[in-house]
């Protein structure tokens, strides 16, 4: 650790704490996680779920109107805007299921008794990436860099596990969390597309 603090998620600062988290985690995701303090609260992180999510959600509407307006797609919108709802209310939920699978994973395989909180906020603060969830095409590197690239990061800074551990603590997380992730996807795509 070099003395510094990772940034959190902050209540009283919500646009200025977030930037400062989005920065951190796609331009300095190895100092991110190095000072990050894995034991705090979960609050903070579910709040930043939340806005990431609505975000998310929020663009990712407008640009299926836009598609669907331009091209004569044949998506049902008031679906699709209660799917990215459900998305947004939901997000906290996912990301504990998607904490879940690292936190089996990580007992597997790094030995250490980490505990889901600590899971969840490593990967609370890895969904930041989401945010660019809505871009299409760019929305699976937002996933991977999330879902493997900022969680092997994060299990190798905070656990000071090897690389090799966290690559594979990360991989079978990842494998577990995508095909849940993609089960969801195709749910969605039969809703709002018929």
């Amino acid at each position: 650790m070099n003395g510094s603090k990772s940034p959190e998620f902050d209540l009283q600062r919500p646009l200025a704490s977030t930037a400062a988290l989005l920065r951190a985690i796609f331009l300095g995701p190895r100092t991110f996680y190095v000072n990050f303090d894995a034991r705090g609260p979960t609050r903070e992180p579910t709040l930043f779920v939340l806005l990431v999510s609505t975000v998310t959600g929020v663009l990712s509407l407008v640009v299926s109107s836009i598609f669907t307006v331009a091209y004569g797609g044949d998506a049902s919108l008031p679906v699709v805007a209660g799917l990215n709802l459900a998305y947004i209310v939901l997000s906290p939920v996912l990301v504990g299921m998607g904490s879940g699978a690292y936190l089996l994973s990580s007992r597997m395989f790094i030995g250490k008794a980490p505990e889901l909180r600590e899971v969840y906020r490593i990967f609370a603060y890895a969904y930041g990436a989401m945010i660019l969830f809505w871009v299409p095409l760019v929305n699976t590197l937002a996933f991977v860099y999330a879902a493997m690239i900022l969680m092997m990061l994060g299990m190798q800074s905070v656990y000071r596990t090897s690389f090799l551990t966290a690559l594979i603590t990360s991989l079978v997380g990842f494998v577990l969390t995508s095909l849940f992730f993609i089960y969801l996807l195709d749910a969605a795509n039969g809703l709002a597309y018929g």
